[in-house]
């Protein structure tokens, strides 16, 4: 009998500790690196990890069941649902990468290249929406874009995908164990949503010292810790209060422009741009826009029409981020030191449209090694080793390359904000 979780439930969180401390998904025949460790569901006994909130975000009209994580896992690794059968779903999220693709903006079909950097889905079923602008309200929503979009997969429609996979005996037998009927579109998205959501990061180093493992973490990352809350700004909206400190997806769900770019596009021409082409509210439309032209750069503008939003993203979590480089929406950013040296300086001059948190921090350079060391101590056991080659490799490079640094700005006033232009007609 299928389980249909309540929000908040103590029942739903053993449920899911059940199946996701079972036995690893089987994954023979599955394309890439699916039959890896890093592949298969996440236990929920970890250290940090919210159980109750995590039961939460399970649909009542799509329950987790093992055999609707296995189908998911094998359709998520399956380059068999892209139009030229070159193409997954982890293609883009690789698990050895923590899932994203370290290339600044993903590649899809016959080698094209879209506009937006590959977000992780780690953690993913915590997001209040998906998506740098939030354009899919649900993973359900999530999976079906990427497949249709001809820059990722390029299939012309999901029906069409399915029709690759639909004769294959392993997905009949696996849909009728999953959901008892033969294969179907909207089976196939709630199957690949499902697998995504056993994807959980948590029991770092911070989680172990947030549980009372005071040595869990060094004192340049304690001290990162307290700047990241104080001085440094990060929790004005790397938490959902800046009151109270969050210490499990340091994100507020929200969109902010924090100065990325921005100056590259002429950001009010395109929002009237697109105001004529997206009135119809078309959502494969913003989808094309998103990933397929210079309008990518509106952002949150893209779902709303809201000139407030223009060239606003989503909030990413923190997580793991030593695996995510490069970082922001456009994948500009090479290390995390660039990230902090961004922020340090107060971020876009002459961008009408900045978040009013932004402004210069003054850190010094200990504070943003101090920062770094924080951040790094978010990664999650299975990349320890992966995270420590990369936090070397970055560190090298920061002692050679810093283009976003601006020490004279980052120690001065906050500049003027100019006021935007019209972006109507």
């Amino acid at each position: 009998m299928a389980y249909r979780p309540q929000r908040g439930s103590a029942a739903c969180a053993l449920v899911l500790i059940a199946l996701l401390t079972s036995t690893p998904v089987e994954a023979g025949g599955v394309e890439g690196a699916a039959a890896s460790a890093l592949a298969q569901p996440k236990s929920m006994r970890q250290v940090g990890l919210p159980a109750a909130a995590t039961g939460a975000t399970i649909p009542p009209d799509n329950p987790q069941t093992p055999e609707k994580i296995a189908l998911g896992l094998r359709l998520f690794f399956d380059p068999r649902l892209s139009a030229d059968g070159t193409i997954a779903c982890s293609g883009c999220h690789d698990p050895a990468r923590a899932f994203t693709d370290g290339k600044p903006v993903s590649t899809g079909i016959a080698g094209r290249a879209g506009q937006r950097n590959a977000p992780t889905i780690l953690n993913a079923l915590f997001n209040a929406t998906q998506f740098w602008d939030g354009r899919a309200a649900t993973l359900e929503q999530q999976v079906a874009f990427p497949i249709v979009n001809a820059v990722e997969m390029g299939q012309p429609s999901l029906d069409a995908a399915l029709e690759r996979i639909a004769v294959i005996a392993e997905y009949q037998e696996g849909f009728r164990k999953a959901f008892g009927s033969a294969p179907d579109a909207r089976n196939l998205a709630r199957a690949i949503a499902a697998y995504e959501r056993t994807q959980l990061a948590y029991d770092s180093p911070f989680d172990r010292y947030i549980a009372g493992e005071r040595d869990a973490i060094d004192a340049a990352a304690r001290r990162g810790w307290e700047l990241f809350n104080t001085r440094a700004r990060c929790n004005r909206c790397h938490a959902l209060s800046e009151k109270e400190r969050d210490t499990t997806n340091f994100t507020d769900n929200d969109f902010h422009n924090i100065g990325v770019m921005i100056l590259r596009h002429d950001v009010v021409r395109l929002a009237k741009q697109a105001r004529q082409l997206l009135a119809s509210g078309d959502a494969a439309a913003i989808d094309r826009a998103a990933i397929q032209t210079d309008l990518s750069a509106l952002g949150r503008f893209l779902v709303t029409k809201k000139e407030s939003d223009i060239a606003a993203f989503k909030t990413p979590g923190l997580r793991n981020l030593l695996l995510t480089a490069p970082y922001f929406h456009d994948g500009s950013h090479a290390t995390l030191w660039d990230v902090i040296d961004h922020y340090n300086k107060g971020a876009g001059l002459n961008n009408p449209y900045l978040d009013e948190d932004i402004q210069p921090l003054a850190l010094s350079e200990r504070d943003v090694d101090d920062l770094v060391a924080f951040l790094a101590s978010l990664t999650s056991p299975a990349y320890k080793e992966a995270a420590a080659v990369e936090l070397a490799r970055q560190r090298e490079l920061s002692r050679t390359t810093r283009p976003q640094r601006d020490t004279a700005r980052a120690f001065g006033p906050k500049p003027p904000r100019p006021k935007p232009p019209a972006a109507r007609q």
